[in-house]
């Protein structure tokens, strides 16, 4: 009840409210008094208008000169950078130019470097082929007996230092020692000097039994001839005259026996005595009474060769026999052309053979043709066609060795290489001569050998060698590819580390091509051949030389 009734009474003041404004706008007041408000409301607007409209005229007018003046700020501003560009583009254009000034400059300066360079690379070539030239030829003059295959006569000898302290005691015999004195021979005239007088009637002076003796010995030289002579006959019915038979090899009315030719003979052949100096030195000696002619001397080659026919086919059946063979060749001259002398050793014999050519001609005739044991030479191809099995000489691999140490001394290899050669050789050298070669230790000498070689690759592989020296690497390249053939001594002990055989007896004949200069005809240097292998053949028979050749000439 109460809610319905402060509901009525809500609605009755309502109603009470419109109709007093009802009566309101009836009347016209409320017009009136509205539209006095709206006057005054849009007079109070139009105030806020005016005055917005005059502060818009500030804000604008304010705005011109803010936009005047930045205008003007941005016209002096792009003044400012108008004039920097223009500096820029100014100094742009300076260092443009000047860029391509650089840039002209820069082409001419690598156009003259690229001429420089090719200048440069030309003179670098030119001076790796002089150093390589140098080389070379220094090479070449250092080269001796100790690094190359040089005689040892061909070059002097280094001075051998001596380093022993000097003791201040005199040369000669030192007291307290037993003296070496020379051999007294047996006397062929016996002197007695007389004691003299002061000391044999001198009281004082009392014999002690013993007697001086001293010798003089002198040669003699004297001529022994030993006239054969014997009544001639004559047929009376047919005029033939006949006489009794002489001694062998008397036929002409002077014959010279054999101590005479073995004498010329040895002094030409063996001591490389000139044929007019061997009719002078016996002239000399016999007074004048021999006056032998110079085509007997020269003569004595073809007879004694001629005389040792069955001798040397002997000795030639002894090298077919034996189981190692030393070999080589040499050259020699013949009416001013190159020829070649082959020889064929053992320790007990030797043989010389003349040929025209090396190669399978020069081997053609010789023991080697038909050998089937070891050969042992200086690495001459021609050689691996014959024999069973090859030695190459190890003195030529320790001097060749030596060349390369001197000249590529940056290289380790060929010092390696070299100090194991030598330690093998020794090794082999110091076994007792009934004891054979340790297996193991020879297994570990071949495995240092491949190591080294290894080395010596890797070596080669990193500096090539020059054009102008290669024997270093040729060197190398034969140790590798002839493994078997330079250390088959450490296996077979009748193989010889060297051959040194072959090279004393070829160095025989060369004194005595050095004597002759050139032979006249082809037989002559093959009398000489034969001659000097039966020289050979006898002096390792340990006889007396002279003896044996003059019973061979008589």
């Amino acid at each position: 009840m109460n809610h319905a009734f402060e509901y009525i009474t809500n609605l009755q003041y309502k109603v009470k409210t419109l109709t007093a404004r009802v009566d309101a706008f009836k009347s016209g007041k409320k017009y009136i008094a509205m539209y006095s408000e709206f006057e005054r409301q849009l007079r109070t607007k139009d105030r806020e208008i005016e005055k917005l409209k005059r502060e818009l005229a500030a804000a604008h007018n304010q705005t011109v000169v803010v936009r005047n003046n930045w205008m003007q700020v941005m016209e002096d501003i792009e003044k400012e950078h108008a004039k920097e560009l223009q500096e820029k583009a100014r100094k742009i254009r300076l260092l443009e130019q000047r860029c391509l000034d650089a840039e002209s400059m820069l082409d001419s300066v690598k156009d003259q470097l690229r001429e420089k360079r090719k200048e440069l690379y030309q003179i670098m070539t030119e001076l790796e082929e002089e150093r390589g030239r140098v080389k070379k030829l220094k090479a070449q003059v250092n080269r001796d007996f100790e690094n190359s295959s040089l005689s040892s006569s061909l070059k002097p000898h280094k001075k051998i230092s001596n380093n022993r302290e000097k003791t201040g005691k005199k040369p000669g015999g030192q007291p307290g020692h037993k003296g070496h004195g020379r051999k007294k021979h047996t006397p062929t005239n016996s002197i007695h000097i007389p004691a003299p007088e002061k000391y044999a009637d001198n009281p004082d002076y009392k014999l002690t039994g013993r007697t001086i003796t001293k010798q003089l010995i002198n040669l003699h030289i004297h001529v022994a001839v030993d006239e054969y002579n014997t009544p001639e006959f004559r047929n009376v019915h047919t005029g033939q005259r006949v006489h009794a038979d002489f001694p062998s090899g008397v036929i002409n009315d002077v014959n010279y026996g054999g101590s005479i030719k073995a004498f010329a003979f040895l002094l030409n052949n063996r001591c490389c005595v000139a044929i007019d100096k061997v009719q002078e030195f016996l002239a000399e000696l016999t007074d004048g009474e021999l006056q032998i002619s110079k085509g007997m001397i020269s003569g004595l080659s073809k007879e004694f060769s001629k005389k040792t026919e069955v001798e040397q086919k002997e000795a030639f059946s002894g090298l077919l026999l034996s189981p190692v063979l030393n070999t080589d060749f040499t050259s020699s001259r013949l009416n001013g052309e190159n020829v070649q002398v082959a020889v064929c050793a053992t320790p007990n014999i030797a043989m010389y053979f003349a040929r025209e050519h090396k190669g399978h001609e020069g081997v053609k005739g010789t023991p080697v043709e038909e050998y089937q044991g070891i050969l042992v030479h200086d690495h001459d191809k021609t050689f691996y066609n014959y024999g069973s099995e090859h030695q190459e000489c190890l003195a030529h691999v320790l001097r060749y060795l030596k060349d390369s140490i001197d000249n590529e001394p940056d290289l380790s290899w060929n010092k390696q290489m070299r100090e194991l050669v030598q330690e093998m050789i020794h090794y082999r050298n110091s076994l007792d001569p009934g004891a054979a070669p340790d297996p193991n230790k020879v297994e570990e000498y071949e495995i240092r050998y491949q190591g080294i070689l290894e080395v010596a690759k890797e070596e080669y592989e990193y500096e090539p060698p020059s054009k102008y020296y290669r024997e270093g690497y040729n060197l190398y390249k034969r140790l590798y590819e002839y493994k078997e053939n330079h250390l088959l001594f450490l296996h077979d002990k009748r193989v010889p580390t060297n051959n040194n055989l072959s090279e004393r007896l070829l160095r025989n004949f060369k004194r005595k091509q050095k004597q002759v200069m050139t032979f006249r005809s082809f037989d002559s240097l093959n009398y000489l051949c034969n001659s000097m292998g039966m020289i050979a053949l006898l002096c390792s028979q340990e006889k007396n030389l002279y003896q044996s050749i003059a019973s061979i000439l008589d």
